[in-house]
Order: structure tokens, then sequence, then C-alpha cells
């Protein structure tokens, strides 16, 4: 996974804002970014909208593996985290200057240690028969669980019982995050 330079991410900031501000107009998605390497790469991702006033959830959808370059693959998930996760109503176009735009790039998926999960670095994806949940490494550090807890609560997300990790059939997968944020001060 390359990280993304300041020019990379002031990018896809915009990106994220001007599809989701196209798609309130009925306008056609903005063009792709021309950049570095590291737009064109194939990761997973996930967009995740705060609103401004008090950091609360308006809105998370992401990707797990890529399927397209990175620079694609956030402005899809810019439209989708506003208007299609199903635990918030639609962005409006009132909203959009409420907001502040995240964004998370994943490495690859593997398999977990389970005594090596640090709080804060790994993200977790626990599966169990046809259910799957996933946690990014920054909502266990935001909430100060332990890794037990994190197990825990990210198999409940897949609803699944909190210890189902310890089922023989599941399958505990961690990846690490490169997170940013509009609110990080870019030169």
């Amino acid at each position: 996974m390359e990280p993304l330079t300041v020019e990379d991410r002031k990018a896809l900031f915009a990106l994220v804002r001007d599809a989701i501000r196209a798609h309130l107009l009925g306008e056609p998605p903005p063009l792709l970014p021309e950049g570095s390497p590291a737009l064109r790469q194939r990761c997973g991702a996930f967009v995740t909208l705060r609103r401004k006033e008090d950091r609360a959830l308006r809105g998370c959808i992401g990707h797990i593996v890529g399927r397209a370059p990175l620079a694609e693959t956030v402005r899809e998930l810019a439209v989708s985290a506003a208007f299609h996760d199903r635990r918030f109503p639609p962005l409006t176009l009132a909203e959009l200057g409420k907001v502040t735009v995240e964004l998370s790039v994943l490495s690859p998926l593997e398999p977990a240690e389970l005594d090596a999960i640090e709080v804060g670095r790994h993200g977790l994806l626990v599966r169990l028969g046809p259910r799957s949940g996933l946690l990014l490494p920054e909502v266990a550090r935001e909430r100060g669980w332990t890794p037990a807890e994190f197990l825990a609560h990210t198999c409940v997300k897949a609803g699944l019982p909190p210890d189902a990790w310890r089922d023989p059939r599941a399958e505990v997968l961690w990846f690490t995050s490169d997170h940013y944020s509009e609110d990080d001060d870019l030169p």
C-alpha cells in the first residue's frame, strides 16, 4: 500500500465533495484526478462523513478489497456514504458544508494473530457462516477498547454473539489502515 502525498489527499477530499455535489445536482460524476501512482493503486478504502459540530457519524461505506484504482473507488464510495448508508437519511446540499470527510486506505487482509492484535494499528474482520463484520482500526482506538473488546464488538457488528471469534469455524482477519481527515493540518 503506497502512502498518499499531501497533494493526493487534497485531490481525494475534493473528489469526495465534488462527487456528492454532482449527485445532489443530478450532474455527471467529476473526472478522476491525475496524480501519483498512489491514486491508481488497487486497495480497499472507506469514506466516512462526520458532522463538524459534534464529530457524530453521518455516513460510512467502504470496500474491503480494491477492485478499481483508488481514486475511482473513493468517488464511488463518496456517493454511497452520503446517500446509501442505511443508518442515515440521504445527505442534503445544506449539510454538505457541515460534514468533514475522512478516508481510510486499507492494506490487504491477512489471517490475524489473535495474541498480537494492536488497538489503533489493526482493523478486524470476523466471518462465520454467511455473516461478517468489519471495524476500522480507529474505531477501537477512539472507544478505548482492549483487543478482546475489539474482537467482541467486531462479532456483534456481524450479528454474531460477542464470543463468536472463538468458534473454530470463525475466520478472523486483520489489516492496517492509513487514516486521513480533512481536519488534519494540510500545508
